[in-house]
């Protein structure tokens, strides 16, 4: 007859207390709590980014100490990552969300120029400005509505939006360089107008960087866009309206544009055609060295800073150095095909 079985072996309330088995914190990330370590949170690739350009300004300050270590030499690389960091700013957003932009190079020259007209001019300093949002917001507006409600490749589109906005602003211009008469702009490009030490092109790139990562990470449109990025199909199944994400993608995309156009004026003084020349490549490098798939659905604001700042140390040096342009341009060519080769190997891990 088979005995029925003891409490200890039914596991029921008179059973021994066996001790609990330990947990590491590695096995337990949730116990480590407010302990965790600041390298533990850390992105290593954001890390890694930070690591390059502390070797390059080690490499500056080697081969040209008394020059690249100057204050105003550093003023001069952080004014002129303003302009291209802002433009990879709304970059990011648009290749997280499975997009391309190759015309926001020449949306920048359309907005200079069409800003510095002299009807423009006659309105002031917020004449000027006004109209190179609006005009960087239209080319945007027109390149989301042909993406998400035309069906068109952004490729194709943003393509014909690059032919047609230099076309433009060379037709605008004449091919003259129009010379910006406001003594509110221009002296923003003046050392007077420093905020303790720091130009206010740097400021506005900073302002905009803080609020692209906010947006990003804090709000429902991040998460729309990262969802309609990395799979547009299940994003639509979940209710996300992907056509209107994508417009406004391409809005906020032309919004920098025309906020990169009004710090280019500023800091040349000038609207002219050429304005924005290879902007759009270095928009891209800039997000793809910063860990932006190009496939869509991951990335990060501070990587493509950094992007922008190591590409800017880079061409600074090499300048400081009197490398010539072509050895600039294979050098970033290198550096761009290393970190997709990384991307690609994370991915495949």
């Amino acid at each position: 007859m088979t005995q029925p079985a003891s409490p200890a072996q039914q596991g029921g309330p008179d059973a021994p207390k066996r001790p609990a088995a330990r947990r590491s914190v590695a096995a337990d990330p949730a116990g480590a709590g407010p302990w965790r370590t600041w390298w533990d949170r850390a992105d290593v690739r954001t890390l890694s980014l930070v690591g390059v350009l502390a070797v390059l300004v080690v490499i500056g300050g080697v081969t040209k100490p008394d020059e690249f270590l100057d204050t105003r030499n550093l003023q001069l690389v952080l004014t002129q990552s303003s302009v291209i960091g802002v433009v990879t700013v709304g970059m990011t957003f648009v290749i997280m969300g499975g997009g391309i932009d190759l015309s926001v190079g020449a949306i920048v020259a359309l907005a200079s120029v069409w800003a510095t007209t002299v009807a423009s001019q006659e309105y002031g300093f917020w004449g000027v400005l006004f109209t190179a949002l609006v005009v960087g917001l239209g080319c945007g507006l027109v390149n989301g509505l042909l993406i998400a409600f035309g069906r068109m490749v952004p490729f194709i589109a943003t393509l014909a939006m690059l032919a047609s906005a230099r076309g433009l602003a060379l037709q605008i211009t004449g091919g003259k360089t129009q010379i910006v008469t406001i003594d509110g702009i221009l002296s923003l490009g003046e050392r007077d107008s420093y905020v303790l030490g720091v130009p206010p092109l740097v400021l506005v790139f900073a302002a905009v960087t803080v609020i692209g990562w906010l947006v990003l990470n804090r709000t429902t449109f991040g998460r729309r866009t990262v969802a309609v990025g990395g799979n547009a199909e299940a994003a639509r199944l979940a209710g996300i309206d992907v056509r209107r994400q994508r417009l406004y993608l391409y809005l906020l995309s032309g919004l920098c544009c025309g906020i990169a156009a009004f710090l280019l004026i500023v800091l040349s003084g000038s609207g002219q055609n050429t304005n924005g020349n290879l902007y759009e490549l270095d928009a891209i490098a800039a997000a793809i060295i910063g860990g932006t798939l190009l496939s869509g659905g991951r990335g990060t604001i501070t990587g493509s800073v950094l992007g922008v700042l190591i590409f800017t140390t880079i061409t600074n040096i090499f300048a400081l150095n009197n490398l010539q342009t072509d050895v600039q341009q294979i050098a970033k060519g290198a550096i761009i095909v290393a970190a997709v080769l990384v991307q690609r190997r994370t991915a495949d891990t």
